[in-house]
């Protein structure tokens, strides 16, 4: 089955998104009993804001509307500039929410010009970093990071240390969701470092962004280093007995042990998601928790039961054409694995109608490749073809643009390290000419009458200090401008490879369709096309040629340490060196992702590895 899983993942984002407003643990009961005794002033304004903080984490969405609304006109009795603001900034939060992101960005930007008009820098960026979410839930993800990037600018400026956390955090997601693994990596990482800096208890922010690095490896089909972090996290909200975090990281472990075809585990976190998802009463999770049971059990072979949990599912996601669309697909795997076809192509075509309405290409495909396989088995052959033909064309299409994703995200991140390097080196410069001035300063007042002299002989040395500058760095940007055009070339030849071998597998299955139609000349030129292409290996030793000019001497390295290690075992390294995920690696190497995790295994024994070590760490530090 190749059904694309549900996930928790934007509820993720949202859950998240509330995260630095949710730091006081004082209960509901008690918030209301002391709003409704008190008096009209500003500690009545404090009460009422934490009223609306607890109603959001409680998921009570027109509660906590009703009271910031209460809010709102309280500031504006008592005048209170700061109260209005934040107040604005509620109901921007309240319509965010609920993705009327027009309203959501219209309080937002009032609260922020009330918050600049107060001087308070900190509130500031706090709302800025709201109002950013608003691009990026909307998919303008480049002014999203550009707007980030601003927020990171005027968080160390400030020195606010939590909203720098925050700002990268978030940045992180916006390349998460364009597909950039590497740079949402760094950005996590590096958010881990600011948090590190900061004092008090950061355990929750922590685990936040454990998710999201296991959710990353997930996506790279990493999924054993997936589990490790996501581990990790749930370990941090079982201690801080954070409800909707244990349900949200038990789900992404489930899906990544999903993933691994460990389906009993799989099936463990995903109960354990919906018992936390019932007891919270949040029906968006029930749901997302009901159709991850039912596509364990219809890959467990328990089809029947799979149904009742996915009927439960789709009465849960009315609103959602995208769920809707991942329900219908996995019900008709249900009724294919009944052997009641027409149910399965009846539900495929709702699937596909509904991925089409909303422009879902991935489910679009999925929808296609799923149905063409039941027309197979009914014989329907024109049916398959015509399917099977729409499934190639999304497939390429998907195909191409992760891959011009991944030379634009190369491009990026060789841009950002060479403008890191020219700022180092524009450092290392001013501090040199900070020494000179200093020692020209000493020379005046020792020398005196020689203060003519003394500034010549500096002018001659600066002008000497500055042109060798000037061929120091010319020489510097003509190795980097090498090194990127190798490491260009080395990702076309990758790039070429996978393709190739994915023109291979479209050419097998034409070949299949014409010997079928009985066209046996047809047939054995395609077969004679694909032995040639094979044979070829020139393309391997282009690969080699460019790798080892960007990282030299690795295979002689790797044949120094570990000299068991076979020549394809060393093709699998230098992949592994160019940080690919296993389903690139996959299709370079023409081999199925069991064979990628039996290459794993084998390999990890001949490196003496242990279970906690790192086989991509261990490869890149080669």
């Amino acid at each position: 089955m190749k059904t694309k899983n549900l996930t928790l993942f934007g509820l993720f984002f949202l859950c998240i998104s509330f995260y630095s407003w949710g730091q006081e643990n004082q209960k509901l009961d008690s918030l209301i009993q002391s709003y409704e005794t008190q008096a009209d002033n500003i500690d009545k304004l404090t009460t009422l804001h934490k009223i609306f903080i607890q109603q959001l984490r409680n998921g009570k969405i027109s509660e906590a509307k009703r009271y910031v609304k209460i809010q709102l006109k309280l500031a504006e009795k008592l005048n209170s500039e700061r109260g209005k603001a934040k107040a604005l900034g509620n109901l921007g939060i309240i319509y965010n929410s609920t993705y009327v992101l027009d309203s959501a960005r219209y309080y937002y930007e009032k609260s922020c010009k009330l918050w600049e008009k107060l001087g308070d820098k900190g509130e500031l960026l706090s709302m800025k970093n709201s109002l950013i979410k608003v691009e990026q839930l909307e998919g303008n993800y480049d002014k999203a990071l550009e707007m980030y990037d601003e927020a990171i600018e005027m968080a160390m400026e400030i020195g606010d240390g939590i909203e720098l956390f925050w700002a990268k955090r978030d940045k992180a997601t916006v390349y998460m969701e364009k597909g950039n693994y590497e740079l949402a990596l760094r950005e996590f990482l590096f958010s881990l470092k600011v948090l590190d800096t900061l004092e008090g208890n950061n355990q929750k922010q922590k685990g936040d962004v454990l998710i999201g690095i296991g959710r990353i490896e997930g996506l790279r089909e990493n999924y054993d280093t997936s589990v490790d972090y996501l581990n990790e996290a749930l370990e941090i909200f079982i201690a801080e007995k954070n409800t909707t975090y244990e349900c949200i990281t038990n789900t992404e472990i489930g899906l990544s042990l999903f993933k691994m075809k460990e389906y009993d585990k799989s099936l463990e976190h995903f109960k354990k998601a919906l018992e936390f998802s019932v007891e919270m009463e949040r029906d968006n999770f029930i749901a997302i928790s009901y159709a991850n049971i039912g596509m364990v059990l219809v890959e467990n072979g328990n089809p029947e039961q799979a149904l009742d949990y996915l009927n439960k599912s789709l009465k849960l996601n009315e609103n959602s054409k995208s769920n809707q669309s991942n329900i219908y697909t996995i019900i008709g795997d249900a009724y294919n694995a009944k052997n009641n076809y027409k149910q399965a192509i009846e539900n495929y075509t709702y699937a596909i109608k509904i991925s089409d309405s909303i422009g879902s290409i991935n489910e679009l495909k999925t929808g296609y490749e799923s149905r063409a396989l039941v027309y197979e088995k009914l014989g329907e052959f024109n049916k398959a073809f015509a399917d099977q033909k729409e499934f190639q064309i999304l497939n390429d299409s998907i195909f191409n643009t992760n891959k011009s994703r991944q030379i634009e995200e190369l491009r990026t991140i060789y841009e950002t390290e060479k403008k890191e390097q020219q700022i180092a080196f524009q450092e290392k410069e001013i501090t040199v000419l900070e020494q000179e001035a200093k020692i020209s300063h000493q020379q005046r007042w020792l020398l005196g009458g020689g203060m003519s002299l003394s500034i010549l002989a500096l002018g001659f040395g600066f002008y000497g200090f500055r042109q060798k500058t000037k061929r120091n760095q010319l020489e510097k940007d003509k190795v980097e401008a090498e090194l990127d055009f190798k490491k260009k070339e080395l990702t076309t030849h990758a790039l070429h490879l996978a393709k190739k071998n994915e023109v291979l597998e479209n050419v097998k299955l034409k070949a299949k369709d014409l010997k079928l139609q009985g066209d046996t000349k047809g047939y054995q030129e395609l077969i004679k096309t694909i032995n040639f292409d094979q044979q070829d290996d020139k393309n391997w030793e282009s690969f080699t040629q460019y790798f080892e000019q960007v990282h030299k001497d690795f295979a002689k390295n790797v044949k120094n340490k570990y000299p068991d290690v076979t020549k394809n075992e060393l093709r699998f390294m230098a992949l592994l060196k160019m940080n690919m995920s296993s389903k690139e690696i996959a299709t370079i190497l023409n081999i199925s992702p069991d064979g990628i995790k039996k290459a794993r295994q084998r390999l990890r024994k001949k490196m003496a590895l242990t279970p906690e070590i790192s086989l991509e760490n261990t490869v890149l530090a080669i």
